[in-house]
């Protein structure tokens, strides 16, 4: 299966982009402060050019090596475009995704953190922005278990910060809603991350922790609705992926 993507992503953001809108007036935020982030696991490099000459600069992949393979002279060539790491992070793989992705989206547990922290640590030159992900999802595998445990990820991270010297930045959470269409337990993932992260925020004092990334293809309105800063649209944008 082949896709022109050229032709099609611009007509699909702008569905996207419009539905978006809808979903930001029946909730009354704004729009604008709405990331679309180009999931492009499994599509390639004419996906992820297109995405961008359609006016996309949030980039997001699964798998390190993929990423390795697809976009280091995308980034080279591109000022401005993002790189975030939205599956679970291997232990062999963080140096090269630490020195890769802008974001690592999918810190799902303290072991995690702690390899992250200390890699960090070890490498004078790495800066990376972390989301913590949750676990609302009874299907999902990753995530942290329980907001006590998040908590504590968070008091981690913030006491080694004069360590690191601000290179890791914690700037907010994601999630994965439960693959379901009962409207209401959708909502009740999205809502329960919302919550905890206003409480994040006011517990530490985090000015800059506001990335909710919550909403996909099937999920994004409703996301939007409850408070999503960042969703992330894989077959909606670019159509169905060949493996």
């Amino acid at each position: 299966m082949s896709n022109d993507y050229s032709a099609l992503i611009p007509e699909r953001l702008s569905a996207i982009r419009a539905g978006i809108a809808e979903a930001a007036l029946r909730s009354g935020c704004d729009p604008g402060s709405v990331v679309i982030q180009a999931v492009t696991k499994f599509h390639p490099l004419a996906a992820v050019e297109a995405a961008w000459d359609a006016g996309l600069r949030s980039f997001g992949e699964n798998r390190v090596q993929e990423a390795l393979d697809k976009f280091p002279g995308f980034l080279s060539a591109h000022a401005g475009a993002r790189l975030e790491l939205l599956g679970h992070l291997q232990s062999n793989k963080l140096g090269k995704a630490l020195g890769l992705f802008h974001r690592i989206c999918s810190i799902d547990s303290m072991e995690m953190l702690g390899r992250v922290i200390d890699r960090t640590g070890d490498s004078p030159t790495v800066t990376s922005e972390l989301l913590l992900e949750l676990h609302t999802a009874e299907d999902s595998k990753t995530g942290f278990a329980s907001e006590d445990e998040l908590l504590r990820a968070c008091e981690l991270l913030l006491g080694q910060d004069a360590k690191l010297e601000g290179r890791l930045r914690l700037r907010g959470l994601m999630t994965m809603a439960p693959a379901t269409r009962e409207e209401a337990a959708i909502r009740a993932s999205f809502r329960r991350l919302r919550l905890l992260s206003e409480a994040i925020r006011t517990r530490f004092s985090l000015p800059d922790f506001n990335v909710l990334s919550m909403g996909m293809s099937s999920d994004y309105q409703l996301a939007v609705e409850e408070g999503s800063t960042l969703v992330r649209i894989g077959t909606a944008l670019l159509g169905l992926r060949s493996p």
